[in-house]
């Protein structure tokens, strides 16, 4: 049984490519047909593709692996804060800093330098070393530090595998994984480049909803992999999984729950999300 059904995705408007003029020949096989100016992505391919990135994310999650969550444009932010801070994984939702994972040592150190702010009192003035303006700028320090680090502030070590939306837009992420040999499971929009992911599912990586209902997926793989480390795998995994990790998982259902909304309306629906972010 597939993790999402195909009236979820529909629902979504996965099924919805960019223009035509604007593609990736290398993304012919992905496409099922086209539609006034637009490409309509094959979602029963999405489906086989979707289970198989379940499979691998939960099992390397069950053996003690991460995965950061990569989205910086305007749709995935809130998605990829909200699913991966769900799951207790770390997540880049605002800006890409070059070496994140080429130069992860320097990267720490930021991180550090962040959380050390972080113990400061900016309301205290008479009670702190510093005087009112250098409290200020350190207090601008610290909100630019929490936009661009916030999300891997416990990433203690690379990743095992990276959940990219867009990855024309996400190059650097995807370039760096590349190097340090990091898999990438990522939404490969029409204008994509599929030899660039290891783990791709064809899909529309602009409007909202379909980020969002493959980011919550990609969550819900996490978290079985989760339960499984825990104990699913007979005494296999790595590491085992906090009280906290349980209480939040507990009433955690991995198969995404089917909408009632009607297939036609959805393409409807579909369409007009993604004529406003093609």
């Amino acid at each position: 049984m597939s993790v999402v059904t195909m009236r979820q995705l529909l629902d979504s408007g996965v099924h919805f490519g960019h223009q035509t003029r604007r593609w990736n020949p290398k993304m012919r096989r992905f496409i099922m047909t086209e539609r006034n100016g637009i490409y309509i992505i094959d979602l029963q391919q999405s489906l086989s593709y979707i289970d198989r990135a379940y499979d691998f994310i939960k099992q390397t999650v069950a053996h003690g692996g991460t995965i950061l969550f990569v989205g910086t444009k305007k749709q995935a932010q809130e998605a990829i804060a909200e699913q991966a801070q769900r799951v207790n994984m770390p997540y880049v939702n605002h800006r890409w800093l070059g070496g994140m994972l080429t130069n992860f040592a320097t990267v720490s150190k930021r991180v550090n330098r962040m959380k050390e702010l972080e113990e400061i009192d900016f309301d205290d003035v008479a009670g702190s070393k510093y005087t009112k303006k250098e409290l200020l700028l350190l207090e601008r320090e610290l909100t630019k530090l929490r936009a661009n680090l916030g999300g891997i502030r416990n990433m203690n070590r690379t990743p095992s595998m990276l959940w990219v939306v867009d990855t024309k837009k996400e190059h650097l992420a995807v370039d760096e994984a590349t190097k340090l040999g990091i898999p990438v499971v990522a939404i490969l929009d029409t204008n994509c480049d599929p030899d660039e992911v290891q783990y791709p599912i064809p899909g529309n990586d602009d409007a909202i909803r379909s980020v969002s209902l493959l980011t919550r997926v990609v969550a819900d793989a996490v978290a079985e992999g989760l339960m499984a480390r825990q104990g699913g795998n007979k005494g296999e995994a790595e590491e085992p999984m906090a009280e906290w990790e349980r209480e939040l998982l507990e009433g955690e259902n991995p198969t995404a729950q089917a909408e009632e909304a009607p297939a036609e309306k959805a393409e409807e629906d579909g369409g007009q999300a993604a004529t406003e972010s093609k």
